[in-house]
């Protein structure tokens, strides 16, 4: 086992093409790396911190192959985790389980001394919530279509007249299954036939239907900037990631205002990282849709050859903020 000095941490599921691409950077750069997922506690992760006095956490992480001093790591890159795993245990002994380690590892994760995290958990959690997201972007300067979230048909049914066409939206995409299959909600446009008395049952997000001929995906790191100009073969397809098959993607430089807002945004969540999408109306200034925290990018690299990797390595081998 070896012990790494100012190492950035990795922490993503072990299939992770996109950790991959930043990955491969650092190492080209001869910058330690460690890499581990929550499901790996605690049958190959283990940790040790004690505190003492003000001068905070002191400790290890510890994989099969690396171990960590927690006041040493450089920066801390937070992609995508699996859930903690105890199904080895019965239900409420798992639940048990996971609620320690995930305030026990992940608070002490939470609270690295002088770490850049990109992003940090709780800023991510924070950013997901869309109605923060709209009403942020909105404060921002960013053009945001006319939505309503609600549970009540009534006003569902008003807004859908007033607006014309819509469109449903989940407010949060978690684990979903179809037929014991893992299934995805999209986007959909929804007629007024369908906004009936099974809305009460939960909260619902509704937006106008954006009139649009194109998206973008504008993805900001640190201080650089990468937009994309994605067209479907299908000018009437909803959602661009209906149909990756048959997208045209060109790079485009955004004017300064709008980028000046999305940085207030980002801002507004501490966030260092952020994929903003946009769609580009037939007439006027790209509408705000949502900007996910812990989105992803490395197929628009693949695709256009913009340096998402290294602008990403740039901020993870920088280190403190």
């Amino acid at each position: 086992m070896t012990k790494d000095a100012r190492p950035v941490l990795v922490m993503t599921e072990m299939d992770d093409p996109t950790a991959d691409m930043v990955i491969e950077e650092l190492n080209d750069r001869d910058v330690p790396i460690v890499r581990f997922d929550s499901s790996d506690f605690p049958t190959s992760l283990g940790v040790a911190a004690d505190i003492n006095g003000l001068r905070g956490w002191r400790g290890w992480l510890r994989t099969p192959t690396r171990e960590v001093e927690l006041a040493a790591i450089r920066s801390l890159y937070f992609r995508r985790p699996n859930d903690f795993d105890f199904s080895h245990l019965e239900p409420q002994a798992a639940r048990f389980a996971t609620a320690q380690a995930r305030f026990g590892l992940g608070g002490l994760l939470a609270d690295l001394p002088g770490c850049r995290y990109v992003n940090h958990p709780n800023s991510i959690a924070d950013a997901e919530y869309k109605p923060i997201q709209l009403s942020t972007a909105a404060a921002a300067g960013l053009r945001v279509p006319p939505t309503i979230i609600t549970n009540d048909p009534a006003e569902a049914q008003a807004f859908a007249r007033g607006v014309g066409r819509i469109i449903y939206k989940p407010l949060y995409i978690g684990a979903h299954d179809l037929d014991d299959q893992p299934a995805s909600i999209w986007v959909k446009e929804v007629g007024a036939e369908e906004l009936d008395s099974s809305i009460a049952g939960t909260m619902h997000l509704f937006q106008a239907r954006c009139d649009k001929v194109a998206d973008l995906r504008v993805t900001v790191i640190g201080d650089k900037v990468f937009c994309v100009k994605i067209v479907p073969q299908d000018a009437e397809l909803l959602d661009w990631r209906y149909d990756y098959e048959h997208l045209s993607y060109s790079v485009i430089e955004l004017p300064s205002g709008l980028v000046d807002a999305m940085r207030s945004y980002l801002k507004r969540f501490d966030l260092v990282f952020g994929c903003f999408d946009f769609a580009v109306p037939r007439n006027g200034t790209p509408i705000f849709l949502e900007c996910n925290p812990n989105g992803q990018w490395g197929w628009l690299q693949d695709e256009t050859g913009l340096p998402m990797a290294a602008a990403l390595a740039d901020l993870l081998e920088r280190g403190t903020p």
